[in-house]
């Protein structure tokens, strides 16, 4: 099985139904078989509930037309940490959602983020972290990998993806590399060669999963990441579908 730890839903024309039927056509091309999705189609970088239930009904809907190629991850705004926990609630323990999704609206460090990684223990719920490195400058309260760093290890029970492994990937391995509970992801940012052989080196490929980021990056170029890689097919096997097939419990 090969398991897309990453995927949003697309933007811009029909209805968001239509879409993600669309998107399982170019997924079915590249021999994807489940999409972890998340994130309705606004972009707001400190959304608030209503757009949070919005946005986490649209993933709903993917679910109930796609029930076998779509896994819900409840996006949060820690922000309102209340609300967080209803939705994890909603979702998850009450739901067909089976992970945490968090981008940029608090650094994921901060104390709102206990109450919410205890809640995805009691579930034994992945959570996905957007991080990034940039150097331009990194947006507000986008997290970076010592930020996931630093929770991780106050939450040893939790899994925690590395979303981006920090943009720039040779950073971002060696901050989070002697923490177990800390899984890196391909996606995002170009098919650079040396990428995945140095996450298995570094890592160890139990910790390394797949990821494209799609629709904003093609499955085809996110892939290649890891079908491309010098490493052994048995590592390749974990990467691309078996970390996550553990992570979820599937």
């Amino acid at each position: 099985m090969v398991i897309d730890c990453h995927v949003h839903v697309q933007e811009h024309w029909g209805t968001p139904e239509d879409r993600m039927g669309y998107l399982l056509q170019y997924a079915d091309r590249m021999g994807i078989d489940r999409l972890c999705l998340s994130l309705g189609t606004s972009r707001e970088l400190t959304p608030d509930m209503d757009v949070i239930r919005e946005s986490n009904d649209m993933v709903r809907r993917a679910l109930e037309q796609h029930p076998d190629r779509y896994i819900g991850f409840c996006y949060l705004n820690p922000s309102y940490l209340d609300g967080s926990l209803g939705e994890i609630d909603r979702c998850i323990a009450d739901g067909p959602f089976r992970g945490i999704k968090l981008w940029v609206a608090m650094h994921c460090d901060r104390p709102n983020l206990d109450p919410i990684c205890e809640r995805a223990a009691e579930l034994d719920a992945p959570m996905l972290q957007h991080t990034w490195i940039k150097v331009t400058g990194n947006l507000p309260y986008e997290s970076t990998p010592w930020n996931l760093a630093e929770i991780a290890r106050r939450h040893p029970d939790v899994s925690f993806i590395l979303g981006h492994s920090g943009g720039n990937w040779e950073m971002g391995y060696r901050i989070v590399q002697g923490i177990p509970n800390i899984h890196a992801e391909v996606s995002g940012g170009d098919p650079e060669l040396g990428q995945t052989e140095m996450a298995v080196r570094m890592l160890g490929a139990d910790r390394v999963v797949y990821g494209s980021d799609a629709p904003g990056r093609s499955f085809a170029s996110q892939m290649s990441k890891v079908l491309g890689a010098d490493i052994s097919d048995r590592d390749r096997a974990k990467i691309l579908g078996e970390n996550m097939q553990r992570i979820l419990g599937l």
